[in-house]
């Protein structure tokens, strides 16, 4: 059992950062655009995903750093999908954690690229780095692979963020902000959480929890996104309040209210941590990896 969450979230933020450069190509790779992809992926941020598959192997005995090029690999994408967020093309914005986004420190074109070599990289990093370990099967190599294509790409991820854009101005019904949340910031969770799965040999019904907890998860991160979005600290979330507003985006408060979005949230993260509960994973850090979902304030 994790003793302090903050504690917890110090030590494996410090932990992950440390291998994140390093996992980056830097030989034979243009000088600007190298600058670009390490400026975004180490401008900050929750680590969240990467954390959450360091969590998984650690709530099931195995050696963290099993886990280390997926979650840098997850951390790669994860970032390459802001950078091409932030675009003038997408959603516009000038800040990301407080610096300036990455299109406005190196340029549209430059941005665009660091995405794409971000994304890139992440797989083969995950192919290069499994290839050598012994304590990692082949398939194992080939299931992360197919996890991760499957969450980041059109039916996953993608999509989402398809279905986000194609939603603003437009009144949605539940249904469809909830395949909007699920796809968009719910799947690259799940991926996290059954990639640890994978690595750390968990049980059918262990996976099948993880999954229900990823995307219990990634609803409720996307909800307190939006309520973040209504009443936040603009200096604490490095980036302006109201722009969902402003943009006419679908959200959960412009669809149920603040307080009823609220009430979303909370049960979400219930049925998250009773998920772990019943296949016998309370004992990690992953329950307070949910309520650190509800609470955060960035």
């Amino acid at each position: 059992m994790v003793d302090s969450l903050h504690t917890y979230l110090e030590e494996k933020t410090a932990y992950i950062e440390t291998h994140l450069v390093p996992a980056l190509e830097k030989e034979g790779v243009p000088a600007s655009l190298y600058e670009s992809m390490k400026y975004s992926l180490m401008a900050g941020g929750k680590r969240l995903r990467p954390m959450l598959v360091l969590a998984v192997l650690e709530a099931l005995e195995k050696p963290l750093e099993r886990g280390i090029p997926f979650a840098c690999a997850l951390e790669m994408i994860h970032t390459y999908s802001l950078i091409h967020d932030d675009l003038p093309a997408m959603d516009d914005d000038d800040l990301r954690r407080g610096k300036p986004t990455n299109h406005k420190m190196f340029g549209e074109a430059t941005a665009i690229l660091a995405g794409d070599a971000l994304l890139t990289r992440a797989f083969s990093y995950i192919a290069e780095s499994y290839l050598t370990d012994a304590d990692v099967q082949p398939t194992t190599t080939v299931k992360l692979i197919a996890e991760l294509g499957k969450r980041a790409g059109a039916t996953g991820m993608v999509g989402g963020q398809m279905a986000d854009i194609e939603g603003e101005g437009k009144r949605l019904d539940l249904t469809q902000l909830e395949y909007i949340h699920q796809h968009k910031t719910g799947d690259l969770l799940v991926a996290a959480l059954r990639g640890g799965g994978y690595l750390a040999e968990a049980s059918e019904r262990q996976m099948k929890a993880l999954t229900h907890y990823g995307f219990c998860i990634g609803h409720a991160f996307q909800i307190q996104d939006d309520i973040l979005n209504v009443e936040g600290d603009e200096k604490q979330l490095g980036k302006a309040v109201g722009s969902d507003a402003d943009r006419e985006k679908a959200t959960y408060p412009s669809l149920l209210g603040l307080e009823k979005s609220k009430e979303r949230l909370d049960a979400l993260i219930t049925e998250a941590k009773t998920a772990l509960v019943e296949v016998g994973l309370q004992h990690s850090a992953l329950l307070p990896l949910a309520d650190y979902v509800k609470n955060r304030t960035k």
